[in-house]
C-alpha cells in the first residue's frame, strides 16, 4: 500500500488560501478518482474538489469555516496506484505533489443525468451512512422540509444531484403540504415559553459577504443622500409599454429605467461612475456603465453585472437584468459576470421601506438605493392630488465625491425619471 497526498490547489487569480465550505468523505471512506471530496470557496467563487485518485481517506486538513493556504496538505489517501508516493514509515507522509488535478468550478461542473427519484414510503428504513449533498441543496432541502437521507442519489458514490432534489422536491410537494396542514390543525391554540439556542457557523458567501461589508464600512466614509421620485408619468409608461408586450419578453420593471437613466446622467457626473485603486492610490474614472445588480440568492447577496448598460435598449437591459439575475440565483453565474461593475443598484422592489442605507460595493464610488413606490397624497398647483412616490436613497464615498456633486447627481437623475421621455431623448 502506498499513500497519495493531495494539496489545496492554486486556484488562481492570486488566490493564497481557501476556506473549506464543506467535506463529502470522511477518515476511513473509500473514495473512488473524480468523486467530490470537497467544497472549498475563495473570495471570488466556490469550487468543488474532485478526489485525484480511488482509495481510502487516512487523513483530513480542517473543517468547515477553517482556511488552508495554497500548496497545504488537505487530504491524504492510502491507495495502490503506482502513481502515488510510497510509504516511507509507519504514520509518515512523504512530500506529495504540489497541485491536483485543476477543481471543477461548480457552474461549470457537468451534471449527471437526473433520475426519477422520490421520498422513501412510510416505515421505510432510511439509508445508512452520511448524505452527500451540496451546501445548497442542503439548504434547499431543509426549508422544503424534506430529509434528505430519504433520496436516492445519482452522483458518484451516492451523491444527490441538483436533478436528484428537484425530482425529489416535486414528488415530496404534494404530501409535505398535506402533512402541513394536518399539523397546523393538530396543533393546540396557547402560548408556549421557547427556550435553546442556535449557533450558526459564519462560512462559505456569508464570510465573504460579512468581509467586504466590514472593509467598505470602515474605510469608506459613506455620505448618504435620499430624494423622493414622482413616477407617475414613469409608471404610466411602464404600464403601457408591459401591455403590449411579446410574448416571452421580459416585463419592464423600475430598474431598466433607472439604469437607462444612469447612463444619460453618469456622462455628467463622472466620478461617481469610477473605482478607487488603493494600491495605486489613484481614481480611476470608467466611461462605459457596468451596471451592478445587487441580487438576494439562496447563498446570500450576489452582484451580478449587466455591462454596457449605455449601448442596451430598455427591452434589452431588461432582458439583461433577468438573465443575469436568475443566473446569480441559480449559482451559475461565472466570475466574469460577478466583477466589473462601476456602480451598483439595489432594490428589495415591494419590501424596499421608505429609506435605506446601501453600504457601497467598493471598489466603486456609489450605489443607489431603489424603495418601494407608493400612492401619497402631494400639493400640486395649490391642490391636493394623488401621485405615485418612490424614494432614492443614494451612498457615496465622500473622499472622492463631494456633496454637492452627489446631491447634483441624484436630481439630474430624479429630473429624468419624472419626465421619462427625456431617457430616450439624444444629445
Amino acid at each position: 500500500m502506498t499513500r497519495y497526498v493531495f494539496k489545496m490547489p492554486d486556484l488562481g487569480e492570486g488566490t493564497v488560501e481557501a476556506e473549506i465550505v464543506a467535506w463529502h468523505v470522511k477518515v476511513g471512506e473509500h473514495v473512488e478518482e473524480d468523486q467530490v471530496m470537497a467544497e472549498v470557496m475563495t473570495e471570488k467563487a466556490a469550487v468543488e474538489v474532485p478526489a485525484p485518485v480511488t482509495g481510502r481517506v487516512v487523513s483530513i486538513a480542517g473543517g468547515p469555516g477553517d482556511m488552508i493556504r495554497v500548496g497545504a496538505e488537505l487530504i491524504v489517501f492510502e491507495t495502490e496506484s503506482s502513481e502515488a508516493e510510497p510509504l516511507s514509515q509507519a504514520g509518515e507522509v512523504g512530500p506529495g505533489p504540489a497541485e491536483g488535478p485543476a477543481p471543477i468550478p461548480r457552474d461549470q461542473e457537468p451534471a449527471p443525468a437526473p433520475r426519477a427519484t422520490s421520498p422513501a414510503p412510510a416505515g421505510e428504513v432510511k439509508r445508512a451512512g452520511r448524505v452527500m449533498a451540496s451546501p445548497a441543496s442542503r439548504r434547499r432541502a431543509k426549508e422544503a422540509g424534506l430529509d434528505l437521507a430519504q433520496v436516492g442519489g445519482s452522483g458518484p458514490g451516492g451523491r444527490i444531484t441538483r436533478g436528484d432534489l428537484e425530482a425529489a422536491l416535486s414528488g415530496a410537494a404534494a404530501p409535505a403540504a398535506q402533512a402541513a396542514t394536518a399539523t397546523k390543525r393538530a396543533a393546540a391554540p396557547g402560548l408556549a415559553r421557547r427556550t435553546g439556542t442556535e449557533e450558526v457557523k459564519v462560512i462559505g458567501v456569508r464570510r465573504v459577504i460579512a468581509n467586504r461589508m466590514t472593509d467598505a464600512k470602515r474605510n469608506i466614509p459613506h455620505f448618504a443622500y435620499v430624494e423622493e421620485v414622482d413616477v407617475t408619468e414613469l409608471e404610466s409608461l411602464r404600464q403601457h409599454l408591459n401591455g403590449r408586450l411579446q410574448k416571452g419578453a421580459a416585463p419592464l420593471t423600475y430598474l431598466p429605467f433607472l439604469i437607462a437613466a444612469l447612463a444619460r446622467v453618469l456622462e455628467d457626473y463622472p466620478q461617481c461612475n469610477a473605482w478607487f485603486d488603493t494600491e495605486r492610490n489613484v481614481v480611476v474614472r470608467h466611461r462605459p456603465l457596468h451596471a451592478g445588480v445587487a441580487t438576494q440568492t439562496p447563498d446570500g447577496l450576489k452582484v451580478p453585472v449587466v455591462r454596457h448598460a449605455e449601448a442596451l435598449t430598455i427591452w434589452e437591459l431588461a432582458e439583461e437584468i433577468k438573465r443575469v439575475s436568475e443566473t446569480a440565483r441559480s449559482g451559475k453565474a461565472t466570475r466574469e459576470e460577478l466583477s466589473g461593475s462601476t456602480i451598483t443598484v439595489t432594490s428589495l422592489g415591494k419590501l424596499g421601506g421608505i429609506v435605506s442605507t446601501p453600504i457601497i460595493n467598493a471598489p466603486e464610488m456609489a450605489i443607489i438605493g431603489v424603495n418601494k413606490a407608493i400612492d401619497r397624497p402631494v400639493v400640486m398647483n395649490g391642490a391636493i392630488t394623488v401621485r405615485r412616490i418612490m424614494n432614492l436613497s443614494s451612498s457615496f464615498d465622500h473622499r472622492f465625491v463631494d456633496g454637492y456633486d452627489a446631491a447634483a447627481m441624484i436630481q439630474a437623475l430624479k429630473d429624468m425619471l419624472e419626465h421619462p421621455a427625456t431617457i430616450f431623448m439624444a444629445g
